[in-house]
């Protein structure tokens, strides 16, 4: 199937560090995911032979369509990258120009890459001359409010030769703190002959839906929503799941089993198994259903009169380390939620590093 196709009207998994993890993804496909993306690969620890790098190019037998986000500043190097990543089974290739985390921004990568649109040009050029995959590239909407360059940048990029584009709507300089800008997303769409992916807020197959029908984006990208609610993906095809608190716990156990397959069932394994799962509890938690006067949570907000309809919804929805520690533990072990511990300090929320 054309890449084109495999984009019109899909929820695509966004790349993230650490939540884009192999057997995340392998939970999503069984979902209903089609395109998924990798975790952010740095070129050069691939040009390194670091083996940490090299496992994050490793595709899950399973993926309907599979891509390799890779970052990097230098031309010759994305182009070396590339070509090996597609030799190691990717679909297409996304140039990182988003990563907002310091640690990269310094050394050039990401966001601050984006900065720059000739080199971007030349970057994308050299990367689609290597390949026989399509290119895409993955921007945000600038540095910060006074520095939004996304339709430059997005015009010098379809020149270069990228098959397509997701705009993150909003600036480095946000993070995660306002709501995404779909009104830019729409004007970037608008712009350029390429799809464009757009990638922001969504949460609710409805949300979907309407920023599929009014932003002109060929398709939407989801970070947060699907770790929160990783059937949000079943949901783009199913509607609206006031999933149960016994239904969300299988999906768990799934994903314990998933991680295990893939580390391996020993104690190096389990180690670092139940590391990605007390990870992604964080997210779990936050689910919050429809209120019951119909209108809907906001992902910026947390919802404060949370009413649990038995006693395993009300330990799924805990914040408390007490608690993500024994449901880490419980299901790791297959082990009943029976005899949950008292209420205990709150943890610090886990924040998601969506690549771009």
């Amino acid at each position: 199937m054309p890449f084109s196709e495999d984009l019109t009207g899909a929820l695509v998994m966004a790349p993230m560090t650490k939540g884009s993890n192999l057997p995340y993804r392998r939970l999503c496909v069984e979902l209903g995911a089609r395109v998924l993306v990798s975790e952010m690969v740095v070129a050069r620890r691939l040009k390194q032979r670091r083996k940490s790098e090299f496992a994050l190019i490793r595709r899950a037998p399973d993926e309907p369509c599979f891509g390799v986000q890779l970052a990097g500043n230098q031309p010759d190097e994305m182009a070396w990258a590339a070509a090996l990543v597609e030799s190691r089974g990717a679909d297409f290739i996304d140039l990182n120009l988003g990563c907002p985390i310091d640690h990269f921004t310094r050394m050039g990568l990401g966001a601050a890459l984006a900065r720059q649109p000739k080199r971007v040009a030349r970057t994308v050029e050299a990367m689609r001359l290597a390949v026989g995959v399509p290119v895409t590239v993955k921007i945000r909407l600038g540095w910060n409010a006074t520095s939004r360059n996304y339709l430059d940048l997005a015009r010098a990029i379809v020149d270069a030769g990228a098959a397509a584009l997701t705009v993150h709507g909003r600036t480095r300089e946000a993070r995660y703190r306002h709501p995404a800008d779909w009104d830019a997303i729409a004007e970037v769409a608008a712009a350029v002959p390429v799809p464009v992916i757009g990638n922001g807020d969504l949460l609710f197959p409805h949300e979907i839906a309407d920023r599929l029908a009014s932003s002109g984006c060929a398709a939407v990208m989801s970070a947060r929503g699907v770790l929160i609610k990783p059937w949000l993906f079943r949901e783009m095809t199913t509607g609206y799941e006031d999933i149960t608190a016994e239904a969300r716990l299988a999906i768990y156990r799934r994903y314990v089993d998933l991680a295990l397959a893939h580390w391996g069932d020993d104690d190096h394994g389990r180690t670092r198994a139940r590391e990605f799962l007390r990870w992604h509890l964080g997210f779990w938690v936050r689910h919050a259903r429809r209120r019951a006067d119909g209108t809907w949570p906001g992902m910026q907000e947390r919802e404060p009169d949370f009413a649990p309809r038995s006693p395993l919804e009300a330990l799924l929805a805990r914040t408390d380390d007490a608690a993500l520690d024994y449901m880490a533990d419980r299901l790791l072990a297959q082990d009943a939620l029976d005899d949950p511990p008292a209420v205990g300090a709150a943890a610090t929320a886990p924040e998601v590093t969506e690549a771009g």
